[in-house]
């Protein structure tokens, strides 16, 4: 236990250092013939070659969180350049977990804020335009799903290509419109819990055996024990009745969340593992 505590902390302290870099940034979203300015905090890597890799990172229903700004400052201490982006704000929403329960056309619309940022990022001075990748969590990890299984919408700008996607415990019901054959164009990791009932695996699953062309591309983690939001360090496992829920008849309504830290430091080793082959030369 002692050996775990001390892991734990030195992962913990990286990604605290790396966080002091971090810079406050807009991204801006054509949207219904206006530009949407996102909030979005990128974070530098604290050493490595310039220019370097970098990754997005796409909150879920609740907003940005302690997960994603952790997550960017491990990152950042791996030799990564993170950007955490804010698409609520802007839209003044603030948590549509429950009554506001996003839908499925709100999803598809969000998708344009990744097209968006893999633009923006792909011109910042320091990241590596052709070294590109993003992560969804839960709804964002869905909207990520949408855009790593479906081409950019017809008479878009061009986008720079992803080279790595991660899916962390997708709201994979989201996939449901898209068709009974589907492709993967680019190395994507589904990482989900076990015991998850907001976004299950056998709906995944199913999503996964739907890819007709590139599922050799996909690779599947599934943490033992895990519920949904397994990286929630700190937060017991409890039951939300009142969230939004698409596996459920309806899309209504509970759901357990919470964190399981052995699924979690797992993640953290096969994220790190699968941008490293990726995204690293």
């Amino acid at each position: 236990m002692r050996v775990v505590g001390a892991v734990l902390s030195a992962v913990l302290l990286l990604a605290a250092v790396a966080a002091e870099a971090q810079q406050n940034v807009r991204i801006p979203v054509e949207q219904s013939g206006r530009t949407v300015q996102l909030a979005a905090q990128l974070f530098r890597p604290a050493h490595g070659a310039t220019p370097a890799p970098a990754v997005a990172i796409f909150h879920g229903c609740g907003g940005p969180g302690q997960n994603t700004s952790r997550m960017a400052g491990l990152l950042a201490s791996w030799g990564y350049a993170a950007l955490v982006v804010d698409s609520f704000s802007a839209r003044g929403l603030k948590d549509v977990c429950g009554r506001n329960w996003p839908t499925q056309a709100d999803a598809e619309a969000r998708a344009h804020d990744i097209d968006a940022t893999l633009a923006w990022m792909a011109k910042q001075p320091g990241i590596d335009a052709k070294r590109l990748g993003y992560m969804g969590y839960s709804y964002g990890g869905g909207v990520a799903m949408l855009r790593a299984l479906s081409n950019a919408p017809s008479g878009s700008a061009p986008t720079p290509a992803a080279r790595a996607v991660v899916l962390v415990y997708p709201d994979c019901a989201l996939a449901d419109t898209l068709g009974p054959r589907l492709s993967v164009r680019q190395p994507t990791l589904f990482a989900m819990g076990a015991l998850d009932d907001w976004t299950p695996v056998p709906r995944c699953q199913a999503v996964i055996d739907r890819v007709a062309s590139g599922k050799e591309l996909i690779e599947t983690k599934v943490y033992e024990g895990a519920h949904h939001s397994f990286d929630a360090l700190g937060l017991p496992v409890r039951y939300l009745d009142g969230v939004g829920n698409r596996s459920k008849p309806g899309g209504c309504c509970g759901a357990h969340y919470g964190a399981h830290e052995p699924a979690w430091k797992q993640f953290v080793a096969d994220v790190r593992g699968f941008l490293a082959k990726h995204l690293v030369p």
